[in-house]
């Protein structure tokens, strides 16, 4: 997350046309989405489209409305269901470079006001916890946005849609922050989000039993994290651990690290099953280079222009192909999975991580999901 391209890019439109670069608000369902029971010639239900946000602005400051997040109600029934997608799209005002002749930079500043050039987490998260006691979030995606350009991502929810069936909350983050002066990022930055979930009824594929959230938070103190207790209901035969974790924010590296801030730093991760050690594993991401598409770009007012990366326009070249703990701008960070043997039974069982150094400032976003199958 360090230099950026707006200086450049500035010194390349001076002189262009004001304009207002304003966005839409957020979206909300979709009133006419076809009901779970229309019919076809076959007999099965009919697909349909729920719309979860559309071109929903998430703002930077905090006394805006959708200040860091989006959030709606979606309710994809109770009927079984073969396949259920999340589709994402991303948008940014940052780019392409061609709109700030209609969006210029504000006066002294670097970037245009409605622009966020860096990185940010980007989750979707269902039924979050409202109060303190509540279950936590189950954690459908983790993302990372691009610096400053769009993103498209789709995400398989047929196990999470059939093991939680109804109405559910959905937000959608984005940890945004704005520079008041305009010279690092946008003086009030925000990205705009699209997302819909394409449902096709019929036969699941696998009979989800449940699907139980255990963790969902930052954690910033090193070695062994909470044993979490939870239980696998009757007729279980299998079941299957989802867990997120991306390393983040500043403090100074260790001999683990190729930079100065935790997302530069390799750092081992040890979880457990029922008190018993099941893998050890250092999540880390080699393959942020291949988010880098050299691409020119000539301005319209002629010079020289400049080289930047397609799929992270705003972002320095070398900081967007660097490797980092378990992330890449622009991409979403898959989830390590795990079936432990010794959850194929019902009743009590637990949970637990370790992560064996985080330096101070830093912190590891972390999420837990278990979903328990039957026959």
């Amino acid at each position: 997350m360090k230099r950026l391209l707006g200086v450049c890019v500035l010194s390349l439109l001076m002189g262009c046309p004001a304009g207002t670069g304003e966005s839409p608000d957020a979206g909300s369902p979709d009133a006419d989405t076809p009901a779970t029971d229309a019919g076809t010639d076959a007999g099965t239900p009919a697909p349909f489209t729920l719309t979860a946000f559309d071109n929903a602005r998430i703002t930077s400051k905090s006394g805006e409305p959708n200040f860091q997040k989006v959030e709606t109600e979606i309710d994809w029934g109770t009927a079984p269901k073969e396949k259920v997608t999340l589709v994402v799209d991303l948008a940014s005002t940052c780019y392409p470079f061609e709109s700030w002749q209609q969006n210029p930079p504000p006066q002294g500043e670097n970037w245009p006001a409605d622009c966020d050039a860096f990185d940010r987490n980007f989750e979707f998260i269902l039924d979050p916890r409202k109060e303190a006691g509540d279950p936590p979030g189950v954690e459908l995606v983790r993302a990372i946005t691009p610096f400053g350009g769009p993103e498209h991502f789709e995400i398989d929810l047929t196990d999470v849609a059939n093991g939680l069936p109804g109405k559910h909350r959905l937000i959608s983050t984005i940890t945004t922050w704005s520079d008041a002066s305009g010279q690092v990022t946008g003086s009030n930055g925000g990205w705009n989000v699209t997302a819909r979930i394409d449902v096709v009824p019929g036969k699941a594929p696998r009979r989800v039993l449940a699907v139980i959230p255990l963790f969902n938070g930052s954690v910033t103190t090193p070695g062994q994290g909470p044993a979490i207790d939870f239980a696998l209901p009757e007729g279980t035969l299998v079941s299957r651990l989802e867990y997120r974790v991306t390393g983040h924010g500043g403090g100074t590296g260790d001999s683990s690290c190729i930079g100065p801030a935790e997302e530069f730093c390799r750092r081992e991760h040890v979880l457990s099953a029922d008190g018993v050690e099941l893998t050890r594993f250092t999540p880390w991401r080699n393959d942020c280079k291949n988010l880098c598409t050299l691409t020119h770009y000539s301005p319209p007012s002629g010079g020289a222009g400049f080289d930047y990366c397609l799929e992270n326009p705003c972002g320095a070249i070398a900081s967007v192909r660097a490797p980092r703990a378990n992330w890449c701008p622009g991409s979403v960070t898959p989830a390590y999975a795990e079936e432990p043997a010794a959850w194929s039974t019902p009743g009590p069982h637990q949970f637990q991580w370790s992560i064996e150094q985080i330096a101070d400032g830093g912190s590891w976003r972390l999420s837990a999901v278990v979903f328990a199958y039957g026959r």
